[in-house]
């Protein structure tokens, strides 16, 4: 070894070096806050010493755990649990971060299943990603946003037939409970294994056996590594309950923000309204309607303002919000729904009378909208769907009609004959999405008449059948359908041509 080597790499070299950097260090006096837990319970913690902490900032425990300050009182600060709850107690100490809670952000998370700290709970490792992303951000501006005009397909015939989504849409999914409004959502994620869109779905206060469910669905039948899956469970505090969401929308707008396209489920809302309701009543705030504090529209609000369409000076990218809201006995008009259907773009509401009667999904139409979605559906599948939702509602009410007896005449039977097929074709298995062109293809069967001729349940027989019609003598067709989304010049035509040849053997 050299002799300059030794002044190195040798004892008086490493000494020296030491040296160097304790005298660069920043050795004056640092004065810092330390709170102390004066009681804790049902996942809050009333903190003093803290006179300078601000509304939301992040607080670090001693013991590792995090909270996040949500009640600013003279003397004290309540501060929500995120971690930890049962190993903090009264005593412990901790201090101010001067930060807010932020959630790890990328690509890095795609295909991991995550807790809303954007900490993994699917065993597959650490998450390495540089990027983080505050929970609560701003919605954009509305000079920075854009019209929506593109369509996102859910894979569901009634949903894209009657109230199509556009991307950065918000659509309310509301129903009783257990009645398919997870399974619509999943529909739509699953619908996406093919296309542009990123998907993050958020669990809020889900049973452990209805995630794990979900979890399987999209692994099964979807792209997993296209999605992001956030669950704070029943048995997570409330404190993570709440900020699931809002961790959630974060991680989709990374990619919104660099022009790409994402989809959020929310997983229920009036869950979320709970566990905002619980650390409002606990932190003894002033109660309001069902004791639900008077900030949950508010809340609610500012969450599903974040979706949206970005201008093109902003990239171009898309968030759109799927969220899903439990009514009690249908009632559509208690505190939670009615706020979420007047902040939402559409509601798509389920029956649990059609659900108990088999027919899946049980979407009512007279009461489902979309108030923007219509103009982005894709023009062959609004040019083939144009009387549907007439034909169908008019149906329904001669249905009614007919049964208080009676012979109607030859007109009405037609009319109700092809109103059954309708229903029957609108009626499709869980985790089975069409593409466009296989809609298209349905649809224009239906209003040709074709099906008129075929039994009932025989349709279902032709809905699975038709993914390989299509595929062996209509390729260009198809191919045509879902990269522009019309007919090209004389498509329609040989379409109907096809349908007919493949229906009339099976017509009596």
């Amino acid at each position: 070894m050299t002799a300059e080597a030794d002044k190195t790499t040798g004892p008086d070299g490493w000494l020296a070096g030491a040296k160097a950097r304790v005298a660069a260090a920043d050795l004056g006096p640092r004065a810092e806050q330390i709170g102390r837990v004066e009681s804790v319970a049902d996942g809050i913690a009333m903190v003093s010493g803290l006179p300078d902490v601000r509304l939301d900032e992040l607080l670090r425990f001693d013991k590792g755990q995090f909270g996040y300050a949500q009640v600013l009182e003279p003397g004290r600060v309540g501060c929500v649990l995120l971690d930890g709850v049962d190993r903090i107690e009264a005593g412990d100490r901790l201090h101010g971060t001067g930060d807010v809670v932020r959630v790890p952000v990328g690509p890095a998370l795609l295909g991991r299943v995550v807790d809303p700290l954007g900490r993994p709970i699917d065993g597959g490792g650490p998450i390495e990603t540089d990027d983080f992303l505050p929970i609560e951000r701003p919605a954009p501006a509305i000079i920075e946003r854009d019209l929506v005009t593109q369509p996102v397909q859910t894979g569901t015939l009634v949903v894209d037939t009657l109230f199509a989504l556009g991307r950065g849409q918000r659509e309310l999914i509301i129903g009783d409970r257990a009645i398919g409004k997870t399974t619509i959502a999943i529909d739509t994620i699953i619908n996406q294994r093919d296309s542009d869109i990123t998907c993050v779905y958020v669990a809020i206060g889900q049973k452990s056996a209805s995630v794990r469910r979900a979890i399987d669905a999209i692994r099964q039948f979807g792209n997993m590594e296209r999605c992001i899956v956030v669950v704070a469970e029943a048995a997570s505090p409330p404190g993570m309950q709440w900020i699931a969401p809002f961790a959630g929308l974060s991680m989709a707008e990374y990619f919104r923000d660099r022009g790409g396209h994402a989809l959020i489920v929310l997983d229920d809302l009036t869950k979320h309204a709970a566990s905002h309701r619980e650390i409002a009543l606990l932190t003894r705030q002033s109660p309001g309607r069902e004791a639900y504090p008077g900030d949950v529209f508010y809340v609610h609000a500012r969450m599903l303002e974040r979706a949206s369409k970005l201008s093109k000076a902003k990239g171009g990218g898309s968030l759109t919000a799927l969220p899903i809201a439990e009514t009690d006995a249908g009632n559509l008009s208690a505190y939670i729904p009615t706020n979420l259907i007047s902040i939402t773009d559409g509601q798509i509401v389920l029956d649990a009378r059609l659900f108990h009667e088999g027919q899946k999904p049980a979407v009512d139409v007279g009461t489902s909208v979309s108030r923007v979605g219509g103009k982005t559906q894709a023009h062959a599948l609004r040019k083939v769907a144009e009387s549907l939702r007439l034909d169908y509602a008019q149906f329904l009410e001669l249905e009614m009609f007919t049964r208080f007896g009676g012979m109607p005449d030859p007109r009405v039977r037609d009319q109700l004959n092809h109103g059954a097929r309708i229903r029957a074709l609108l009626t499709q298995p869980q985790h089975a999405p069409l593409r466009l062109a296989e809609q298209v293809a349905l649809i224009l069967a239906l209003q040709s008449g074709l099906f008129d001729g075929v039994p009932i349940e025989d349709v279902a027989t032709f809905r699975r059948e038709l993914g390989a019609l299509l595929d062996g003598q209509a390729a260009e067709i198809v191919d045509h359908i879902e990269k522009i989304g019309d007919f090209a010049e004389g498509d329609r035509d040989r379409l109907r041509a096809l349908l007919a040849a493949h229906l009339k053997p099976k017509a009596p």
